[in-house]
């Protein structure tokens, strides 16, 4: 069953739902962004009937906006816990200490910021929302000089992102602070079967354009990078679904890896892919299969044949957002057209609304690796020259 919510849909899934009768649960917000017709809508009682008898019927979602949904409806099955013990950051440390027992946490409130006593924090360290979603609220501090700015940006921010999420998907109030986790960033899609085996649907390589950017701007796979990383990634993942007790469960998992290939996790999200129906469809369209359904369907890729037959071509997520310096009501356009021109096979365009969600869209690429510079050009563009105030 999967659960449709605000803020996105893609065409894609709306496809896989349609042609595979995937039950959908029965909501307002699913009406309005699915067709009517052709869906197979559950109504919640019915939900609700089924959980009861099929415990470890397959659920997810493609928005922590449902989260709140799926805690009224399903506070009797083993998912409100397990959403709680990885989407805060906070107890989720606390429950994965003892693979990483020498890493410094702690919880701040928003109020305490102003009278934080520095002196007993690491140097650097980062600090975000305990319950956090994209990277809204994250810094990292590495003079203890800036910190009066870091606290006035993070209040600013605060106030500007307040009602754009649900306090199940973005709460301000809370913070964690944390030591720096140094090395390469990786994001996978991970499914939890009955058993507690790790699945990997889906690997992202999440590449920065300088040490101090904290940013979302890109996103690549490859097969080389599933090449890389599948083994320790899947060792990680069976260590990591054991302590939190992880059975069918999806997670969309953010890690970092030293130069040591150790794994060290920045957060994990439950019950979904990359947000807004990114990181499931970027892997339909580097490797060609369905995450969607293999979650529903209880299927595991084949990755070694996969890779046998893939090309070594660079797939990437480019996610547009508000860099520009300029307040997002005072831009009058975005030039997508010359955004793509940059582009050499660019795959799909996702336009959105800035003024609402504060990001401008999200564009699919395909790039030969020797022609990465395409994308080098995009993540340390500040978009103005694409912009109209």
């Amino acid at each position: 069953m999967i659960i449709v919510d605000k803020p996105y849909v893609s065409d894609f899934l709306i496809e896989t739902l349609l042609n595979n009768s995937i039950p959908v649960l029965d909501t307002a917000n699913a009406r309005e962004l699915l067709p009517v017709k052709g869906i197979q809508f559950i109504n919640p009682k019915e939900a609700i009937k089924k959980f009861t008898r099929f415990p470890d019927t397959p659920l997810f979602t493609i928005s922590e906006n449902s989260i709140g949904l799926i805690e009224n409806l399903f506070g009797f099955t083993q998912f409100p816990d397990r959403i709680d013990a990885v989407k805060n950051k906070f107890r989720f440390r606390k429950l994965t200490a003892v693979l990483h027992p020498d890493f410094f946490f702690r919880e701040v409130s928003l109020d305490n910021l102003d009278t934080l006593d520095l002196s007993e924090l690491p140097q650097p360290f980062i600090i975000k929302p305990v319950t956090g979603f994209f990277s809204l609220g994250v810094y990292k501090v590495t003079d203890p000089a800036n910190w009066p700015e870091v606290i006035n940006k993070i209040k600013k921010e605060v106030e500007v992102v307040k009602n754009t999420y649900p306090p199940e998907v973005l709460n301000t109030r809370k913070f964690i602070i944390e030591e720096c986790i140094y090395g390469d960033e990786y994001t996978t899609d991970t499914w939890f079967d009955n058993d507690g085996k790790p699945v990997i649907l889906g690997m992202m390589k999440h590449v920065f354009a300088s040490a101090e950017d904290m940013s979302d701007r890109l996103y690549l796979t490859s097969a080389k990078v599933i090449r890389e990383n599948y083994d320790r990634f899947y060792d990680f993942f069976e260590k990591t679904g054991k302590l939190l007790d992880l059975k069918n469960f999806l997670i969309h998992a953010e890690v970092r890896v030293d130069g040591t290939g150790n794994i060290l996790p920045i957060e994990i999200n439950p019950l979904r892919f990359g947000g807004w129906c990114t990181s499931a469809e970027l892997t339909h369209y580097a490797f060609g299969f369905n995450p969607y359904l293999a979650v529903e369907n209880r299927q595991k890729p084949d990755w070694e044949n996969i890779l046998k037959t893939n090309d070594e071509n660079i797939y990437s997520i480019i996610i547009l957002n508000n860099n520009t310096g300029f307040d997002a009501h005072k831009i009058k356009s975005f030039d997508y057209n010359k955004l793509l021109s940059h582009l050499e096979n660019p795959l799909e365009l996702r336009r959105v609304d800035a003024h609402q969600f504060h990001i401008y869209g999200f564009v699919y690429a395909k790039t030969r690796p020797e022609n990465f510079r395409e994308l080098e050009y995009l993540l340390k563009s500040d978009l103005r020259e694409f912009v109209e105030v």
